[in-house]
């Protein structure tokens, strides 16, 4: 995952205002850096996974307010009441993003910076085609070390780290001693370390050392920025709402959704062919039905079901000629007493009951004799007859052909 920092100055612009930055592969070497107008970043933003924005310490005020227990939402909400009376201006002006824990002494850091300034410079990244913007604040993207400071001036100005979600950031340029001193000032007493350009650390040893101990200098690098930004969970760009977020572009998914609705559109048309076709073939098969039960039956006034009525009047004629179908009492009645009398042996039956198609027997516990089982289901089976035995001496006879 590619990441693009770009550190800010102080109020810049999205045209012409140049920045430094670099970019970081995802195993965190460095790759291309340098200084450039974020509208000349194209080809850098469109190659990164992410962007990060480090404003100036300048352009984001740290508020710490005293904020009752509520939830994100309900926080999210309140914070221009919180904040009204410690910023100049109206609120709703304003982005408006709160730490994600509370401050020892109870408080919640609050970051304030200008919306439409913050919302233009998001909007011209977007527009180059990032995929995904943070804005963090400069001042908490100082490496900082418990019981210390960490400052860092340049040309723009001064930018001063003194705890996880405490730090400022003046817009003025002033000659080094000036600097140093407002630093130190700023800072108090705890031991300070101060980022600087490699061309100027030479002149400000020479000041260090009349100033006395508790002040380090170091050379400004992109690492040291990079590592303090991974330390800090403000980041300003969500409290732009949808305005900080990627629009869709609907257009490079123009021909995929067209395929897709079209291969839609004959699937169904495919569909409701073939239902057409199979209700045809089903009406013929009725009406060739139909036709045919009137040819046997002319009488027949009302067809609501030629096939069920047909088997009913064959069932009918057969009955009245003497013959029975495969399923019905009689004929399971008199093959169950057939088979009997081929075993030899007599069960007493209890009871005889037939439903739906079947016959059940229940013979008596004291005439149960679980060896006859194997000799009337082989005696039954010659019949087309199948028994099922239930337990407890209670036996089920079904037609092997179905019903008929």
């Amino acid at each position: 995952m590619t990441t693009l920092y770009i550190r800010l100055p102080a109020r810049a612009d999205s045209d012409g205002t140049l920045a430094a930055f670099v970019q970081v592969a995802s195993g965190g070497a460095l790759g291309q850096s340098g200084q450039g107008a974020l509208r000349g970043m194209g080809d850098l933003v469109a190659a990164s996974n992410q962007v990060v924005l480090l404003l100036a310490a300048a352009d984001v005020t740290l508020l710490h307010v005293k904020v009752p227990p509520m939830s994100a939402a309900r926080l999210k909400a309140a914070l221009p009441n919180l904040v009204e009376e410690q910023i100049l201006g109206d609120p709703a002006e304003c982005v408006l993003v709160a730490a994600l824990a509370d401050a020892p002494d109870g408080t919640r850091t609050v970051a304030v910076a200008q919306r439409a300034w913050l919302e233009a410079l998001v909007k011209a990244l977007l527009a180059q085609g990032a995929r995904k913007v943070a804005a963090l604040p400069a001042q908490l993207c100082l490496p900082l070390h418990p019981g210390s400071a960490a400052a860092a001036i340049d040309a723009t100005g001064i930018t001063l780290r003194h705890g996880q979600y405490q730090g400022l950031g003046l817009a003025l340029a002033g000659e080094p001693q000036m600097a140093l001193q407002t630093v130190r000032a700023l800072a108090g007493d705890v031991p300070l370390t101060l980022y600087l350009p490699a061309a100027e650390l030479g002149e400000y040893r020479a000041l260090v050392a009349e100033a006395g101990p508790g002040i380090t200098l170091e050379e400004e690098h992109w690492a040291h920025w990079i590592a303090g930004s991974k330390s800090t969970t403000i980041d300003l760009v969500p409290g732009l709402g949808a305005a900080g977020a990627k629009a869709r572009d609907w257009q490079r998914w123009r021909w995929p959704i067209r395929l897709a609705v079209a291969a839609l559109v004959v699937n169904l048309a495919g569909l409701n062919i073939e239902w057409l076709r199979m209700k045809r073939e089903a009406e013929a098969v009725r009406q060739s039905m139909t036709q045919t039960f009137k040819a046997a039956y002319p009488k027949e006034t009302v067809i609501l079901d030629p096939e069920a009525q047909m088997r009913k009047n064959i069932a009918t004629a057969k009955a009245s000629h003497g013959q029975l179908n495969a399923d019905e009492f009689t004929y399971l009645a008199a093959a169950f007493g057939e088979a009997v009398r081929t075993t030899g042996r007599q069960p007493v039956l209890s009871s005889l009951n037939y439903a739906d198609h079947a016959l059940t027997i229940k013979v008596k516990p004291e005439s149960a004799d679980p060896s006859m089982l194997a000799p009337l289901q082989q005696a039954l089976a010659g019949r087309r007859i199948a028994l099922a035995d239930g337990g407890g001496g209670v036996w089920k006879l079904t037609s092997m052909g179905g019903k008929q």
